[in-house]
């Protein structure tokens, strides 16, 4: 498998454009065989949105552990590559990310993923609650303002803040990195409220994954997700949809940092 390794080194150190419009960032694990033991590490992936709209997936890390240092180190291979600035960077909350981003792309606004924190508001609740309390969190994540989001939390806490309490606190505990896409028009906001995009492309390689047991190294999980996802880019779409309204509103909210195409 020489030949695959040569061409794994090559994509991991090939150029990047020096702008992103969005980078979406996910993790999946996976059960290598570490110094004769067995366990879990974590493969991270950066897919990133290009000035066309068009997809491509910047990287693959794997660590055992996540934190600040690792992912400044991974901003850092992204700028040693040529990329000098990112517009919105999608994410699920990850340890360390916001600070890494700040320290190594200030300007990027970082976007918790909505539908995440969904999810891990329902891990407080009682099934036969969950239907409204969902219905009830729902004009928080669709208001029109961070004004009007802020009222609509207010009122979830009025109904449901004795009961379930733990779920306003971490809906405030993270709204500055909740609400910046409410400040986007919802042509920008429906392709960065989420992590969708490479949350379907990890359940893609998951079930590669899921069959295979544990790898004997790093190396031979680097080698399958590779191929794998030279596969996949071969069959993404063009670009984003309605791609082209998109990018102008990017160009008036980004005045400055969007390069001339």
């Amino acid at each position: 498998t020489s030949a695959v390794t040569d061409d794994i080194v090559a994509w991991q150190s090939r150029p990047l454009d020096a702008v992103y419009a969005i980078v979406y960032i996910d993790a999946l694990v996976v059960k290598v065989r570490d110094q004769g033991v067995v366990q879990n590490k974590a493969v991270y992936l950066a897919l990133g949105v290009t000035m066309v709209g068009s997809k491509e997936v910047l990287g693959l890390w794997i660590e055992p552990t996540e934190g600040a240092k690792f992912w400044l180190k991974t901003f850092n291979d992204l700028k040693t590559r040529g990329v000098r600035d990112i517009l919105i960077l999608a994410c699920d909350g990850l340890k360390g990310l916001p600070d890494a981003v700040e320290a190594a792309f200030p300007k990027t606004v970082v976007q918790t993923c909505i539908v995440h924190m969904i999810r891990n508001s329902l891990r407080f609740v009682s099934y036969k609650d969950r239907k409204a309390l969902v219905r009830d969190l729902k004009p928080v994540y669709t208001a029109a303002s961070r004004e009007q989001a802020e009222a609509a939390l207010a009122a979830f806490e009025a109904r449901w803040g004795r009961r379930y309490p733990m779920v306003g606190q971490s809906w405030r505990a993270n709204w500055e990195r909740v609400v910046p896409f409410l400040d986007f028009p919802p042509e920008v906001r429906k392709v960065i409220y989420t992590t969708n995009a490479i949350e379907s492309l990890n359940a893609s390689l998951r079930k590669l994954l899921q069959y295979r047991g544990s790898f004997p190294n790093d190396e031979s999980v680097i080698k399958l997700l590779y191929l794998a996802l030279t596969r996949f880019e071969q069959k993404w779409e063009r670009s984003i949809r309605d791609w082209n309204s998109v990018l102008g509103q990017l160009s008036i909210l980004f005045e400055g940092r969007i390069p001339s195409l």
